[in-house]
């Protein structure tokens, strides 16, 4: 069992609660703490302001993470490049990216190197699209929409010439009739790269 919370919530003073959440949770067979660096505010803000309004205070995971110790703290919360997860080595356990790894995932394809010191190249883009385009059709066979494999593929052409049409590709036309696996493909020769 792992356990993911916020920092606190609305007015919460966020020492002896979350310390007192965390023993709680710990003494109730969790495994592994994962503390989003923000407060929810449950009063006056939407989910999508909750997750940019309140202030980052890792901070205070920090502090949490180094009580808990050895026990493992996974920071969460606005990190969005390789350089920050690096930087929050000392200091947690492990990094959890959220939005930034969904929107842009080939920023992951460095991590391994980075946090295990692999030095095996990641698949690139052009095999990713293959065994994507094997899935789909695996999975089109039992019934699954195309367009529910492709809206997860979206990012995979973040900050790529030719993005706009592969995005196009990949929500639109997967939703004409003789759509399937190859439709994939062409999003993909539709970059510029």
């Amino acid at each position: 069992v792992t356990v993911k919370c916020r920092i606190g919530i609305d007015d919460m003073d966020i020492g002896k609660p979350l310390n007192d959440f965390a023993d709680a949770v710990i003494g109730a067979g969790a495994k592994v703490l994962y503390v989003h660096a923000r407060k929810a505010w449950l009063n006056g803000l939407s989910p999508k302001e909750n997750r940019t309004i309140p202030p980052l205070d890792y901070a205070r995971v920090y502090e949490l993470a180094n009580r808990l110790a050895p026990f493992p703290v996974i920071i969460n919360g606005g990190i969005e490049t390789l350089e920050q997860v690096e930087a929050q080595f000392e200091n947690v356990s492990g990094v959890m990216m959220g939005r930034a790894a969904y929107h842009n995932p080939m920023l992951l394809s460095k991590i391994d190197g980075l946090v295990y010191g692999d030095s095996k190249p990641a698949p690139s883009l052009a095999e990713i699209i293959d065994i994507m385009s094997e899935y789909a059709a695996i999975q089109m066979a039992k019934g699954v929409r195309l367009n529910s494999i492709t809206r997860h593929m979206i990012g995979l052409a973040y900050g790529l010439p030719g993005a706009r049409r592969f995005r196009q590709i990949m929500t639109m036309d997967v939703l004409k009739e003789g759509a399937g696996p190859h439709t994939i493909k062409q999003a993909f020769q539709a970059l510029k790269i």
